[in-house]
């Protein structure tokens, strides 16, 4: 059964993109912990990074770098935060979190936006790619 994230990359399932190339895709988290997180992931659906070849994994990391140069741009904030878990979908990804304080990174404070939040980040972050 294809993951949530294969879904989306093959458009079965709606998501607020960022970016998307031939091997990635930048979207904004729908269940994120701080505005303007976002995730990258491969669009090769492997559970385990190290699953992914050189040339997947390279462009998914750019991808990465580029997408936290235009949150650092556009949202205000010190840092921009990584993790790369993986343990609630079985698609390898990347957080990519705005943080003003290390307890900014904290999985169990999930905040919800409307639609229309939703919209103006993703807006605002495609402003600054």
């Amino acid at each position: 059964m294809p993951s949530v994230f294969t879904e989306i990359i093959q458009g079965k399932c709606p998501a607020y993109k960022l970016f998307e190339g031939d091997q990635a895709i930048a979207i904004l988290d729908t269940f994120p912990i701080q505005y303007g997180h976002a995730l990258v992931i491969p669009k090769r659906e492997v559970a385990d990074w190290f699953e992914l070849d050189a040339t997947a994994y390279a462009a998914v990391w750019e991808l990465a770098k580029r997408t936290a140069v235009a949150m650092k741009k556009t949202i205000a904030c010190k840092k921009i935060g990584m993790a790369a878990m993986g343990f609630e979908v079985p698609h390898a990804h990347i957080h990519l979190v705005p943080l003003n304080a290390e307890s900014d990174l904290n999985f169990s404070r999930k905040k919800q936006f409307t639609k229309v939040e939703f919209l103006a980040i993703q807006a605002q972050l495609k402003a600054g790619f």
